[in-house]
């Protein structure tokens, strides 16, 4: 189908911040009391699902809201420096143009998001910033709300499986791409009723019932 609305994740799925990630782990997790991530455990890590992850790395659910905050924080600091996917931006570009309504919700802050984006943020019809790891199935029905888009008609694109589960509890269908922090096999395994393998086959989600693209 053609939808009207594509929601977007941002973080993996829009921008390239694993390798900020990645840097900046151990500086939290000295400050958190944490274990500190070695570059070559991430393989590993992708191949968990997003609970499996706080629980392999050590993070309490009592410190979770306070880790968030400070990853926050930080990447507003970083967002400038933080590069979008090659591609991204040319296929956001032709989706809108194409007649698609477009929005983001994401557990970043949105000044973090619309520093990321820079002119692309002009593009964007909602911006859904700040929700909690796990909640952004309410922050989804916002964003449904907000643009005035029954969930029938809409798609939540992400790259991590917390973002397949906010989609079905918000009534949402779920695209997957293969480009984020997630594992591609552990993502196809979710059964993702749409799958990218790279940002120009977003291009798809303008096309008509036909498969032609408008």
């Amino acid at each position: 189908m053609r939808y009207r609305l594509v929601i977007f994740d941002y973080d993996g799925t829009l921008v390239d911040s694993l390798p900020w990630f990645i840097a900046t782990q151990p500086l939290v997790a000295a400050q958190f009391g944490l274990r500190p991530l070695r570059p070559e455990e991430m393989p590993a890590l992708r191949q968990l699902n997003s609970r499996e992850v706080l629980r392999s790395i050590g993070v309490p659910s009592w410190k979770l809201p306070a880790l968030t905050l400070e990853l926050r924080a930080r990447k507003r600091a970083a967002a400038g420096r933080i590069p979008l996917h090659p591609g991204i931006a040319e296929a956001v570009g032709e989706l809108h143009a194409a007649g698609i309504r477009l929005a983001i919700v994401s557990s970043d802050s949105p000044e973090s998001i619309r520093q990321g984006l820079g002119s692309l943020a002009a593009l964007i019809g909602h911006i859904g910033g700040g929700a909690t790891l796990f909640g952004k199935a309410g922050a989804l029905r916002r964003a449904l709300r907000a643009m005035a888009v029954p969930p029938a008609a809409a798609i939540y694109i992400g790259d991590e499986s917390r973002d397949a589960e906010a989609a079905a509890k918000a009534g949402l269908a779920f695209g997957a791409v293969a480009w984020g922090y997630a594992a591609p096999d552990l993502l196809r395994a979710l059964d993702p009723l749409e799958w990218f393998t790279e940002p120009a086959t977003l291009l798809r989600l303008a096309a008509d019932p036909s498969g032609v693209v408008c």
